[in-house]
């Protein structure tokens, strides 16, 4: 790999506001301004970036997801067009 050309690959804590979690993994992603910083549980202060959307608030890994369908769509067909 060509040096100076790759971006920096350090730890990051990702938070979910909504869902009031937040967890550390490893990116790329940078924050622009020096206050978006936590303090984690090690005592270390990372960079922190919110998502608006996680495992922890998403409705089909919460078990929250409504079916919108429910009525098959051939059924629907035949019923519509009498077949």
């Amino acid at each position: 790999m060509k040096d100076g050309i790759h971006p920096a690959y350090g730890p990051v804590v990702f938070r979910d506001r909504s869902a009031g979690v937040a967890f550390l993994s490893r990116s790329t992603l940078v924050t622009d301004r020096e206050r978006d910083t936590v303090e984690w549980e090690d005592g270390r202060t990372y960079p922190v970036v919110d998502v608006d959307v996680s495992s922890a608030s998403h409705p089909f890994w919460t078990g929250t997801a409504r079916v919108l369908d429910t009525e098959g769509r051939v059924e629907k067909f035949k019923r519509r067009y009498g077949r």
